[in-house]
């Protein structure tokens, strides 16, 4: 997440407290993207599963069973099927993108191919509806498949609302709802099933998923317009030159008079950007007080996923978790 702070970083802590289950996760990860006839399905999955992301879901999965009390092995498989679901998602995604690179390194559709990277990640998809049957928990299953749903649900909703000035606050908050709040309330609110609490605890651990997604994904949507690119490793405006509509830009347009509607209905509808565009886009986001209300969103979503987890039994996770909702936007402070 790019913020040098002297205090550990609460997923590095979280990673820590869960270090013995998170082997168990990374092993069974390793054992079920083998594949016995086509080498390319671990080559291609190796390449994103090893690249030293922060792995925040499946811990999250781990954090909130253990949180409440489970004992069992099955955690373990919900968690890894949850970073299967995440990982077939990003092969798509930089498919549908056309996306060369991620973490800073080459994507597997650019080091392998289109087709690779759509059917691998039809494979983890497969693989990770194995893995929730395991543990033969119902409820675990249509939550995650759920999920699974809802983020394909996302992904199309985006391409069809990216480009169209039309496209409002809620539209915005359903397409980050699908892209990545999804799979974070789901990681969440399996740990509460399978550790067998209670609805309304339950209820509180998908809350807090659901709002620290969104909470995220405001605050990187919002760094692509004031982020330091070395800690982001985005370029400033990358959004503005791919044409897509985030908050920031929706928040703006809400305010437009006619002149500055034409310049956005010409940069994002159109894509015809010129030298000086992207100067022009932020003195607008600034003008019209875009960037410092997505801000104050961010940070209202990161409170929201506060006060849901404030409701479960105090623990050390708990508080680690409730930190990691206020690191996700201390970004944009």
């Amino acid at each position: 997440m790019g913020l040098d702070t002297p205090k550990q970083k609460p997923h590095d802590r979280l990673a820590e407290l869960l270090s013995e289950d998170m082997n168990g996760v990374n092993a069974l990860i390793r054992e079920r993207m083998a594949s016995k006839h086509a080498p390319r399905i671990p080559e291609v999955t190796a390449h994103l599963v090893e690249a030293g992301g922060k792995r925040l879901r499946p811990l999250l999965t781990l954090a909130s069973a253990r949180m409440c009390g489970y004992e069992g092995p099955f955690h373990v498989h919900l968690a890894a099927t949850v970073e299967f679901i995440h990982t077939a998602t990003l092969l798509h995604d930089d498919v549908v993108d056309e996306s060369s690179q991620r973490r800073g390194r080459p994507t597997a559709n650019l080091l392998w191919d289109n087709k690779s990277s759509v059917l691998v990640g039809d494979y983890l998809f497969a693989r990770a509806f194995q893995l929730m049957v395991e543990p033969g928990n119902l409820r675990v299953l249509d939550i995650l498949s759920n999920a699974a749903a809802t983020i394909a649900e996302g992904e199309v909703l985006q391409l069809t609302a990216a480009q169209d000035l039309k496209t409002t606050e809620d539209i915005y908050i359903q397409v980050v709802r699908g892209k990545t709040a999804a799979l974070f309330s789901a990681a969440t609110e399996v740990g509460g099933v399978i550790a067998g609490v209670d609805d309304a605890q339950t209820q509180a651990l998908f809350d807090y998923g659901d709002a620290l997604g969104i909470a995220f994904q405001i605050a990187d949507d919002l760094l692509d317009y004031q982020g330091d690119t070395k800690a982001t490793g985005k370029n400033v405006g990358d959004d503005f030159r791919e044409r897509k509509l985030t908050l920031p830009v929706i928040k703006a347009i809400a305010a437009a008079d006619e002149e500055e509607r034409a310049f956005w209905k010409r940069t994002i509808e159109k894509g015809d950007q010129q030298d000086g565009d992207l100067e022009h886009a932020l003195e607008l986001l600034n003008r019209h007080g875009a960037l410092a209300a997505t801000r104050d969103d961010a940070l209202g979503w990161s409170e929201k996923a506060r006060a849901a987890i404030a409701t479960l039994p105090a623990s050390e996770l708990r508080d680690v978790l409730s930190d990691l909702a206020e690191f996700v936007v201390s970004r944009v402070h």
